[in-house]
C-alpha cells in the first residue's frame, strides 16, 4: 500500500535571504506611527518609505541604486500637513505616487527620474473629498488614473485622477472603520474588511454590495482580506482567544471557509501578498521578525505552508516589489523591502535551480505596466484584463517616459496663487535690478568726474 507522504511543489524549498549590508538603506527615521499599513512602496526604479517629520507630514523617494548610508539632509516630499499614513506608486507609471495623510487630503505627486534634487511641496494633484484622515490607498490595476482612497470617515472614494475628481463615492455601506480596501485581478470588484466584522464584496462603480461575511474571525483585532486566484478570499485575523488566523473563503459559498489555520498568539496584524504568478501568499507581521509563506491551490486543505524567513530585528513595514522588477537569471520570486527603525533591508526569495537558463514554470506571463483601458472607459461600466508580458529577457523599461497629464482648468486655482507669487517676485526682482543698474551708472559717472579733475 503506497501513500504519498510529501505534497509535491515546485515552491517547497523557496528560502529568503537579506542582502548584504551595503545593499541596505541606513539612517532613514522611519515613521513612528502607529498604523497598519506597509509605510513603504517600491517600483523597478525608485524605493518610498514615510519617515519621521516635524511640523507635518514627509516621506522619502530613492532610486533603487542609491544604497548605503543616506544623507540626513537628503529632500523629502513634505507636502502634507499631517502625518503620512500610506503611499502607493502608481503601477501604470513608476514616476507617479500617491500619498494620503491625517490631514484629511490625497495627493498625486511626479518624482522626476534621477530621484529628488530640492524637496518637493507642490502635488500634481490634490484630492480633496474625506472629513477625517484617510489611511487607505489602491490603485486600479488595469484602468489608467483611477484612484481608491479609505479614510477614519467610513467613506469609500474612487478618483479620477486626471480630473481630480471624486467619481464614486460609498459613504453609507460601511458602519464603522475600514480596515483594508483592495482589487481584484481586472479591477471589477473591491474587497473590504471593516471594524464591524464583516467582509465586503463590492461593485464599485454601482456603490451596491455583491455578496458579504459576518465575523469571518472570531476575534475583535483587525481582519486584513485580498482576492487570491479565482476569485477566492484570502483573510487573516484573530480568534477569540487572540490567537492569529489565516482562512480561504469561496465568496459564491461564504457560510463556512474552505480552511481556517491557527498560526500562532502574536499580537501583531498579518498583512497578506499575493503573488498571482506563482500562488504563493506572503504574510508579514508588523512587529514580527518573520515572513510566512503558503501555497494556495485547488487541492485541499488549500493554503499549504511552505516556509518561514526569521530574523533577529522586527519589521515596522514592508514594500513588495512588482514582478517586471526582479532578478530573473537568478529565480528570484519575490523580493520585499523590510522597515527597521533606522532603515530599509531588502529580502529577497529564490528558488534554488542548478541551470542559468531562464526557468519558464517560475516565470509565466506577468503582469505589465501598461493600463488595458482609461478612467473614463472604466467609469462608462467597460473592465479590461491585464495586459501580460513575458520576463524571458528581463524586464526592459521604455525609453520614453509616459507623460503625467491633467486637464489644466483644475490646477487653476491651485496653480494660480503660486503663479500670482511667481510674478509678483519677477516685478519685485526686475525692479530691484534696475534700480541697481542706475546706481552703478551713477557711481561710474562720479568715478569719471572725479578723474578729469584729477
Amino acid at each position: 500500500m503506497s501513500r504519498k507522504v510529501v505534497r509535491t511543489s515546485k515552491f517547497r524549498h523557496v528560502f529568503g535571504q537579506a542582502v548584504k549590508a551595503d545593499q541596505c538603506y541606513d539612517d532613514i527615521r522611519i515613521s513612528q506611527m502607529t498604523w497598519d499599513s506597509n509605510f513603504c512602496s517600491v517600483n523597478p526604479k525608485f524605493v518610498a518609505m514615510i519617515v519621521d517629520a516635524s511640523g507635518g507630514g514627509a516621506f522619502i523617494v530613492l532610486p533603487l541604486s542609491k544604497t548605503g548610508r543616506i544623507d540626513m539632509s537628503l529632500p523629502t516630499v513634505c507636502g502634507h500637513t499631517g502625518p503620512v499614513l500610506d503611499i502607493e506608486f502608481c503601477p501604470h507609471n513608476d514616476n507617479i505616487i500617491a500619498s494620503c495623510s491625517e490631514d484629511c487630503s490625497v495627493m498625486i505627486w511626479e518624482i522626476p527620474d534621477g530621484g529628488l534634487i530640492s524637496p518637493l511641496k507642490d502635488p500634481v494633484v490634490k484630492l480633496d473629498g474625506h472629513s477625517k484622515r484617510v489611511g487607505i490607498l489602491s490603485w486600479h490595476p488595469t484602468a489608467h488614473n483611477v484612484l481608491m482612497s479609505a479614510g477614519c470617515d467610513n467613506v469609500v472614494i474612487l478618483w479620477n485622477v486626471v480630473h481630480g475628481e471624486a467619481v464614486v463615492r460609498i459613504d453609507s455601506m460601511h458602519t464603522d472603520l475600514i480596515y483594508s480596501a483592495c482589487w481584484n485581478r481586472n479591477g471589477s470588484q473591491i474587497l473590504t474588511s471593516c471594524k464591524d466584522k464583516k467582509l465586503r464584496v463590492i461593485d464599485p462603480r454601482k456603490g451596491s454590495v455583491i455578496c458579504e461575511k459576518d465575523k469571518p474571525h472570531e476575534g475583535s483585532r483587525p481582519v486584513r482580506a485580498v482576492f487570491v486566484s479565482d476569485g477566492k478570499i484570502l483573510t487573516t485575523g484573530f480568534s477569540r482567544m487572540s490567537e492569529r488566523q489565516v482562512a480561504l473563503w469561496d465568496p459564491n459559498n461564504f457560510s463556512e471557509p474552505l480552511t481556517l489555520q491557527e498560526l500562532d498568539t502574536s499580537s501583531g496584524v498579518l498583512l497578506p501578498f499575493f503573488d498571482p504568478d506563482t500562488g504563493v501568499v506572503y504574510l508579514c507581521g508588523k512587529g514580527d521578525s518573520s515572513i510566512r509563506y503558503f501555497e494556495v491551490t485547488d487541492e485541499a486543505p488549500y493554503v499549504h505552508y511552505l516556509s518561514m524567513y526569521s530574523s533577529k530585528e522586527s519589521q515596522k513595514g514592508m514594500g513588495y516589489m512588482p514582478k517586471r522588477g526582479l532578478e530573473v537569471n537568478k529565480c528570484e520570486i519575490a523580493r520585499f523591502y523590510k522597515l527597521h527603525e533606522r532603515k530599509c533591508e531588502p529580502i529577497v526569495m529564490t528558488v534554488p535551480r542548478k541551470s542559468d537558463l531562464f526557468q519558464e514554470d517560475l516565470y509565466p506571463d506577468t503582469i505589465g505596466p501598461e493600463p488595458s483601458l482609461e478612467a473614463d472607459d472604466w467609469f462608462a461600466g467597460k473592465n479590461g484584463e491585464p495586459i501580460l508580458i513575458s520576463l524571458k529577457d528581463g524586464f526592459v523599461a521604455t525609453t520614453k517616459n509616459k507623460e503625467f497629464k491633467v486637464i489644466k482648468s483644475l490646477m487653476a486655482t491651485t496653480s494660480s496663487s503660486s503663479s500670482n507669487r511667481q510674478s509678483d517676485s519677477v516685478v519685485r526682482e526686475q525692479k530691484e535690478s534696475s534700480a541697481l543698474i542706475h546706481s552703478v551708472k551713477d557711481l561710474l559717472c562720479s568715478f569719471g568726474n572725479n578723474m578729469s579733475k584729477l
